[in-house]
């Protein structure tokens, strides 16, 4: 994995000093370490930010991360390191613009060491440069957060296929041979005659009919058979 390394800050001279426990939750105090005595400093140190910025294998993401190194002014080796996470990991003093309380990181072992700048603009530059890397993770912490929203309303937008029957529309279920239509049978030949059976009945005779069989036959005939053709009869 490839990394890029920016130098944020760099001061060549802090002085470091051991940091007692809290005495109380308003914050830490300068004048507890004793910082007016020179005996009281543990060592003169070079101070950097450096920001890292790590991709992964595919080259599809890439995490940044802070620290700032407390390194020997002469050889550059690491003498102590504060991975920068956010406010809680320097703290400046409640006495003094000069002095701030960094939480050191060795593996495991976590331990809190005073540092005193020498110059008060190096103090404040130093105080900006923290407040930038903090703006910096918190728009990259509110991009993610942007990203992740948009995936879950995508999916939440995803248009729900509508099966509800429109207007005018049925639906018809078929359970088993229940409900088939059979398709009409081709008509078959008797199997004595040859011909073809008759599947209707033949209709009765109309009105006209009878009138005309009525005057070929002559009335006897039909009031033989019960039909009464007068003025007011049934066939007219």
């Amino acid at each position: 994995m490839e990394s890029i390394q920016r130098i944020l800050f760099i001061a060549p001279k802090v002085h470091i000093y051991a940091v007692p426990p809290l005495s109380s939750n308003s914050g830490y105090k300068a004048g507890d370490w004793k910082v007016d005595q020179e005996k009281s400093r543990i060592f003169t140190a070079r101070i950097r930010i450096v920001e890292t910025a790590t991709e992964d294998a595919d080259g599809k993401e890439e995490k940044v991360c802070t620290d700032v190194r407390l390194e020997d002014p002469k050889t550059g080796d690491l003498f102590a390191n504060c991975p920068y996470e956010g406010a809680h990991c320097v703290e400046q003093v409640i006495d003094s613009s000069r002095f701030f309380a960094l939480r050191v990181v060795d593996g495991p072992r976590k331990a809190m060491l005073g540092i005193g700048f020498e110059e008060r603009s190096e103090a404040f530059d130093f105080g900006v440069s923290l407040q930038e890397v903090r703006r910096h993770n918190d728009s990259i912490t509110a991009g993610e957060k942007a990203r992740k929203a948009g995936k879950s309303s995508e999916l939440s937008n995803v248009e729900a296929k509508d099966y509800s029957l429109k207007e005018g529309e049925t639906i018809s279920i078929t359970i088993g041979n229940k409900g088939r239509r059979r398709a009409p049978s081709s008509p078959s030949r008797n199997a004595v005659t040859g011909a073809f059976p008759l599947p209707f009945l033949p209709p009765p005779p109309s009105a006209e009919d009878v009138k005309r069989r009525q005057s070929q036959h002559g009335d006897e005939d039909f009031g033989i058979l019960g039909f009464d053709d007068d003025a007011f009869g049934d066939f007219v």
